[in-house]
């Protein structure tokens, strides 16, 4: 009795995952990257008012 080669069994080719179709409107992508970019500006926003001591309405001459 001979054992099988590694070359004699088959193995199954992994299928690449599919590629999500585009799509426009509220979408769980979209509300992450506008989560993110939301974020991101907060931070900034923050940054600016601690480092110059100034809101952001006197840095836009509101007040």
């Amino acid at each position: 009795m001979t054992s099988p080669s590694p070359s004699d069994t088959e193995q199954p080719t992994p299928t690449p995952p599919a590629e999500p179709e585009p799509s426009f409107g509220w979408t769980s992508y979209a509300e992450q990257i506008n989560g993110r970019f939301a974020m991101v500006g907060f931070v900034i926003l923050l940054l600016l008012e601690f480092f110059t001591g100034q809101d952001l309405w006197t840095w836009l001459g509101l007040r």
